[in-house]
């Protein structure tokens, strides 16, 4: 008499098993049936620990790992370990329906490898089958995650529904979701803003001298029918001024700002222009009469040389504004840098484009 390698049926011997022939068969087929399509449920609570499953000779075990599909169940409360006999050949699908949130690895007793480890968090299923010498993953498991990092490249076979819970991160992490190339962010078919750095361009024609040493408004036409410049002319030697104001939305820092000027020679000189910028915020029921707050030059830069190429100084240093805060009015004023620039023409002045900093998504 003897038992097969695998899953440990009664081999039967010629001339053996005179009168139980039958039932020894009838018992084999049972165990047979229970290798193709047995369920157990195996309880392996418990603290960390081994849970060691058997296949008996010929007959069903407390701890049966012959069954095809076996329920890991209980209540653990460390690190548990669930091994096969290692000398075997046969597959199973594992079930993880503990509670607790700890590891559950499944392993040959004594094999060489480290099987397969169901995380702290996957509540799953996986196949896994012994190769007479170690367990493998089969790699097919449920839809249960087990551990996001597996999966190096990720995708969606359809939409992700979150069944009412959040995307959240731990630590204080931020959350970024990065288009490819020129997607964007949407809700719903809009773009989402995106808090962080903005612009907000202020044209020439939206400031206004000032009434003392204020530059002078101008219109010039180039070749009829195509572009004019609408600007303010600041003198090469006399320090002129203009104002405009902005209104930040209310997802505004309340940080300092930075600036470019665009502007074009009047004539052909390659002396460098550059221009100073200051502001207050007012608030409601305050007094306009109010100081602004210290000036900021950018970078003056050299002229092309070609009279009314347009000239794009590099972005400013902080420009730190007195008062500032959100739902007021913030005054701006420009100047052109005279005591360090060097050209000898006027500049004409297009525009200025401010740079902010927003800390909401939106204005609610």
């Amino acid at each position: 008499m003897g038992y097969s390698t695998d899953i440990k049926l009664d081999l039967m011997v010629t001339g053996s098993n005179s009168g139980t022939w039958g039932t020894k068969t009838n018992t084999n087929l049972q165990l047979i049936e229970e290798a193709l399509c047995g369920y157990i449920d195996q309880d392996v609570a418990g603290g960390a620990g081994t849970t060691a499953l058997v296949i008996a000779d010929a007959a069903s075990s407390g701890k049966n790992c012959r069954n095809m599909v076996i329920k890991l169940s209980g209540t653990i409360t460390g690190a548990r370990v669930v091994t096969v006999p290692t000398g075997l050949e046969k597959i199973w699908i594992f079930s993880n329906e503990t509670s607790g949130a700890f590891t559950v690895q499944l392993k040959g007793a004594s094999d060489t490898g480290s099987g397969y480890t169901f995380s702290a968090t996957n509540k799953g299923k996986r196949i896994l089958y012994m190769t007479g010498t170690d367990m493998e993953d089969a790699g097919f498991s449920s839809d249960a995650i087990d551990s996001v990092v597996e999966d190096t490249t990720p995708q969606l076979g359809g939409n992700l529904d979150v069944n009412g819970n959040t995307l959240v991160s731990t630590s204080n992490g931020d959350i970024n979701l990065v288009p490819n190339g020129t997607g964007t962010v949407q809700a719903s078919g809009s773009i989402v803003n995106n808090v962080g750095k903005q612009t907000m361009w202020v044209p020439a024609t939206a400031m206004y001298p000032t009434t003392t040493n204020g530059a002078e408004a101008a219109q010039a036409e180039l070749t009829a029918t195509q572009p004019e410049l609408k600007t303010l002319a600041f003198d090469t030697t006399t320090a002129e001024y203009a104002q405009f104001n902005v209104c930040f939305p209310k997802s505004w820092d309340e940080s300092d700002v930075t600036f470019q000027t665009y502007w074009a020679a009047s004539s052909t000189d390659t002396g460098t222009g550059g221009f100073k910028l200051q502001g207050v915020s007012i608030a409601n029921d305050i007094d306009y009469d109010t100081a602004f707050g210290s000036y900021t030059a950018n970078t003056a830069l050299a002229a092309s040389g070609a009279q009314d190429d347009l000239m794009v100084n590099v972005e400013s240093g902080a420009v730190v504004i007195a008062s500032a805060a959100v739902d007021t009015n913030t005054v701006f004023q420009i100047v052109r840098d005279v005591a360090t620039d060097t050209n000898t023409g006027d500049l004409r002045l297009l525009g200025v484009k401010i740079f902010y900093t927003t800390d909401a998504a939106n204005d609610a």
